[in-house]
């Protein structure tokens, strides 16, 4: 992806989640995508995909479930 490129989607982001610290970083093997980090942290990757003469971006993130905070009690 060009440097434009790379600048565009990250304003949009940032546009879109009221979130200045994200970033997006280039993948040196990867020229199709990159990755979108939060405050230094890698939450995951965009993909570029090219059909048709149409461009799109796929965003992908993995979510843990060992990092996922624990239900509330219920009162029953």
């Amino acid at each position: 992806m060009t440097r434009s490129e790379l600048w565009r989607l990250e304003k949009y982001l940032r546009t879109l989640f009221r979130l200045d610290t994200i970033t997006v970083v280039e993948r040196p093997k990867q020229p199709d995508s990159v990755e979108v980090h939060i405050a230094g942290e890698f939450v995951g990757v965009l993909f570029k995909d090219e059909e048709d003469g149409e461009v799109s971006y796929a965003f992908n993130m993995a979510i843990l479930e060992m990092d996922l905070p624990e239900p509330p009690t219920s009162r029953v």
